[in-house]
């Protein structure tokens, strides 16, 4: 039994979790296949930092043109993880799970790409709080394979709880 679910009642999440499976993403962010690009966030903690798991595969979308014959996952869909990663933290944080948060980029600095990611890899996308608290978050985002950096990014974004 996790720390997620120590204590709590069947179906239901004690908080501040330390780790959240799919389920629990799918309370926090709005984000459905196939553009949900997290599988679980684990060593979470809470205000400060997590990291992301992404197990990539052959079957996602973006491969049958990014490239044929030699599949890469594109450059943004590496950010967009670490963003949506970020979201389950700021969830967890801010205690809005099931209550429809929407997250939007506001700005990503100092972007760079190391390294391929391909199918088979298992993306590892450490985020950092840099400022949050309110609406307005800033994150330091590093996504890696086999412990080889493959990107690195700071980004921006506003926390919008609909209705």
């Amino acid at each position: 039994m996790t720390e997620e679910t120590a204590g709590a009642a069947p179906g239901k999440t004690s908080y501040p979790a330390t780790e959240a499976d799919i389920h629990l993403i799918q309370r926090i962010i709005p984000h459905r296949y196939p553009f949900l690009l997290i599988d679980k966030v684990k060593e979470i903690v809470p205000f400060k930092s997590a990291i992301g798991v992404k197990n990539v595969t052959f079957n996602e979308p973006h491969f049958q043109g990014h490239f044929p014959g030699a599949p890469i996952m594109p450059g943004v869909t590496i950010v967009e993880a670490m963003a949506q990663a970020s979201a389950v933290l700021v969830g967890i944080s801010m205690d809005v799970v099931d209550r429809d948060l929407l997250v939007y980029f506001m700005g990503i600095d100092g972007c760079k790409f190391r390294r391929k990611v391909v199918p088979g890899d298992v993306l590892e996308l450490a985020v950092t709080v840099k400022r949050g608290g309110g609406k307005i978050w800033k994150f330091d985002g590093r996504a890696t394979v086999d412990g080889q950096l493959a990107c690195e990014a700071e980004f921006t974004a506003m926390m919008d709880l609909r209705g």
